[in-house]
């Protein structure tokens, strides 16, 4: 079977608008989850979430072009040509062996929000012709696409929480069956508006620790009361390991394992079997290694974080078989479709540096989430194996490993 590595990566989210910059917030403990400023939260139950702050869409797009997209679309560019630099690719490589895969959870509800409201007030001719095209997931891969003129298989995962992580696993796929020889997967997300706190306020998913917002977000903490929602993007490029080491290219690390389940169980609340399969696929394509680190869907909801934990030592065989497990949700929130793309970036740069990043807001030792979570403090550690979970609603689960070279 082909190898895959990657060798270029980007992203963005409310702690930095980098990689270098994000991973180093995330690993020092800084938290960028505070009062929403998007919109004016005054009348909603939910008034905080981890906004990427300071971002100007100009950046990224020539400003005539701004309002053809929404602004998962403006955070997925601003990833993929972060991502796309670091690779520094040949002039010659070939573009139609180049393809995309991207992944969102919702997609443009910024602006299926902004044209509803529109559409009840001043009418439908009003309705801006940008709409459609600036709200559709996979858009997100065709702006990526123009922009970069890759012209190989042009994908979209469109599966919750787990969507960043399935655009990783599908552009795998597609370069093993020699659909590609190269792919750049983006995975973004923004969803802090109205309708979208408002939705999952009315669930009763979100926490509403308001008071102190840096301490909302609290995974596997006794006092957890539900995810805080994030914004953000991530980009990896991904190609064939012949190929990247005979370009010279700097590899991150290596794709070692995949795997991907359903739940059928519940539309929102996840199971304990569906994750733990999807670990269990991963894990065997894998080899079943030594893993060094996980990092955890941890999403600071009081079912996945128990769930997660006991699907972990399931996988492991119990904990004295289990590596440290840390989520990053407390610093970002919960960035939905971009959250598995980021994780992944930040395992790669894990690895990298010999570092885990800590769980912050870890102040309340719950006895069903009793693994080594790296409380509080990051902690340096030889990383050569590492796993990444990602779990989304409709019961969609997916799981990747990978290995320093």
């Amino acid at each position: 079977m082909r190898r895959i590595v990657v060798t270029g990566m980007g992203m963005i989210n409310a702690v930095g608008h980098d990689k270098e910059s994000s991973f180093k917030a995330i690993c020092d403990g800084a938290c960028g989850i505070d009062i929403i400023t998007i919109f004016d939260p005054t009348d909603f139950s939910v008034k905080i979430a981890g906004e990427v702050k300071d971002f100007n869409p100009e950046t990224v797009m020539h400003p005539k072009e701004v309002k053809k997209a929404d602004r998962f679309i403006h955070l997925g560019l601003k990833a993929a040509q972060e991502a796309m630099i670091d690779a520094n690719l040949p002039e010659d490589t070939d573009m139609e062996r180049f393809g995309v895969s991207a992944g969102s959870g919702i997609g443009g509800l910024s602006a299926i929000e902004r044209n509803s409201i529109i559409l009840e007030t001043k009418g439908s001719r009003r309705i801006s012709p940008f709409f459609i095209p600036s709200a559709l997931v996979n858009m997100l891969g065709g702006f990526v696409s123009i922009e970069h003129g890759t012209k190989g298989p042009n994908l979209s995962s469109v599966t919750a929480c787990a969507a960043g992580t399935h655009a990783i696993s599908e552009a795998c796929k597609t370069i093993i069956c020699h659909g590609a020889e190269k792919m750049l997967v983006v995975a973004a997300e923004s969803a802090i508006t109205g309708v979208g706190i408002g939705g999952f306020a009315a669930m009763k998913a979100l926490s509403t620790r308001n008071e102190d917002p840096k301490k909302s977000s609290r995974p596997f903490d006794a006092q957890r009361d539900g995810f805080v929602m994030g914004e953000g993007a991530a980009a990896l490029v991904l190609e064939e390991y012949e190929s990247a080491v005979a370009r010279g290219a700097r590899i991150y690390g290596e794709i070692i394992g995949f795997g991907e389940s359903g739940d059928a169980s519940h539309i929102t609340t996840p199971s304990l079997d569906g994750p733990a399969r999807a670990m269990k696929a991963a894990y065997k394509m894998a080899g079943e290694p030594k893993l060094d680190y996980v990092n955890a869907h941890g999403t600071s909801t009081p079912i996945n974080d128990k769930n997660e934990t006991a699907a972990v030592k399931d996988l492991l065989g119990g904990k004295e078989n289990c590596p440290p497990m840390s989520s990053i949700k407390g610093q970002i929130g919960h960035c939905l479709g971009a959250a598995g793309g980021i994780e992944a970036v930040t395992c790669l740069m894990a690895m990298r540096d010999g570092i885990i990043p800590p769980t912050i807001n870890y102040e309340n030792p719950d006895e069903n989430c009793d693994l080594d979570i790296v409380p509080n403090v990051a902690r340096h550690a030889e990383l050569n194996i590492v796993m990444s979970n990602s779990f989304g609603f409709g019961g969609t689960n997916g799981v990747l490993i990978f290995k320093k070279i």
